[in-house]
């Protein structure tokens, strides 16, 4: 028999107003685009939000900030809700994921409508779940290898590219400009995210393969008390990742997502927790976690605006009158650096 939790928790508000903040950016982003397109003044503000879509930028950026101490003026915003991401995930599991990723709050919104209107999420053989967890390693390993590779001239001279100063813009045009083959593939996706359950993030999202390798040192875990646990499978029912929470004493796998809704359903008082390993062991109330994670990006976007690192230093009329007009060209195209240029003339 499923599980369903009745009523939502404050993970779930969180999402919902993530959700509807990060649409909300994205349109005044499209208007400030829109406008930027124009002959006339700009006067709608860019959000900096939209920067958050940029996690290959941001690493780049913080790869240079930890050899040089700079940080990235083109896309500053990056660097923080990367930084934010990790910091959470740190602290709470991959909660980053399953509390604050617009991605992940849509996917998850997919596999329980699904589950409602088809009664089931349809499961994948365990001989071929391991290697389609793998996916999304294996292309974070393609991304932190890429980086590695460049060294911090070249990736200033990413970080500065016009190319890279109107990466967002770019961003915006693979939503609104799709080709055919990026609907078919979208189109994908979203079915595989109704008949499966979690099946973006499980499978495919670097992003979230990168959050789950930091939450392995993370100093929090879910906990299950064998003594009292009368074995009624219900927090194995709501897990999104079907981890086996039932028959394990710690959950240390890196597809946890620190979501709590397994602690949620669990009938039995003190069986089942989320607690703190280091250095003092606490028990962590869902409220508790949700207030602390806003409180830290609160916190964190706050510093960074006062410090001058939030919005971005290309100035409006760089945006307008260097970049739009050329935002098809062949100068836009991905930059190439040294180290790949020798590779191909090999």
């Amino acid at each position: 028999m499923k599980i369903k939790i009745a009523v939502w928790n404050i993970r779930n508000w969180i999402q919902l107003g993530l959700f509807v903040f990060t649409i909300g950016i994205g349109f005044q982003f499209y208007l400030f685009v829109k406008q930027s397109s124009g002959d006339g003044e700009i006067t709608i503000a860019r959000p900096a939000g939209v920067e958050g879509f940029l996690p290959i930028g941001a690493l780049m950026a913080w790869k240079r900030f930890l050899l040089t101490g700079e940080w990235d003026t083109i896309h500053p915003a990056a660097m923080v809700i990367l930084g934010f991401a990790v910091s959470i995930s740190f602290l709470f599991k991959k909660s980053f994921c399953s509390w604050f990723c617009p991605v992940g709050t849509l996917s998850e919104w997919l596999w329980k409508t699904g589950e409602r209107v088809i009664g089931k999420n349809f499961t994948i053989y365990k001989w071929i779940e391991l290697p389609l967890r793998s996916v999304k390693y294996f292309l974070l390993f393609f991304f932190v290898y890429i980086i590695a590779r460049m060294n911090s001239a070249d990736i200033y001279a990413f970080l500065q590219s016009p190319y890279y100063k109107i990466a967002d813009v770019k961003m915006l045009n693979f939503f609104i400009r799709m080709s055919p083959a990026t609907v078919w593939v979208i189109t994908g996706l979203i079915v595989g995210s109704i008949v499966i359950r979690n099946f973006w993030c499980r499978y495919l999202c670097p992003y979230g393969a990168l959050m789950g390798i930091v939450s392995l040192f993370s100093l929090s875990r879910i906990i299950r008390n064998p003594k009292t646990c009368i074995q009624c499978s219900r927090c194995v029912e709501v897990c999104p990742s079907y981890l086996p929470v039932n028959l394990k004493n710690r959950i240390d796998t890196p597809e946890c997502s620190g979501c709590m809704d397994c602690t949620n359903v669990c009938p039995v008082d003190k069986t089942l927790y989320f607690q703190n390993i280091f250095p003092k062991k606490i028990v962590w109330k869902t409220s508790v976690v949700g207030v602390s994670a806003i409180l830290i990006l609160a916190g964190s976007i706050y510093l960074a605006q006062i410090t001058g690192r939030w919005q971005t230093h290309v100035s409006k009329q760089e945006f307008k009158k260097m970049r739009l007009m050329m935002i098809d060209s062949p100068e836009l195209t991905h930059p190439t650096f040294p180290a790949q240029k020798q590779q191909r003339s090999d």
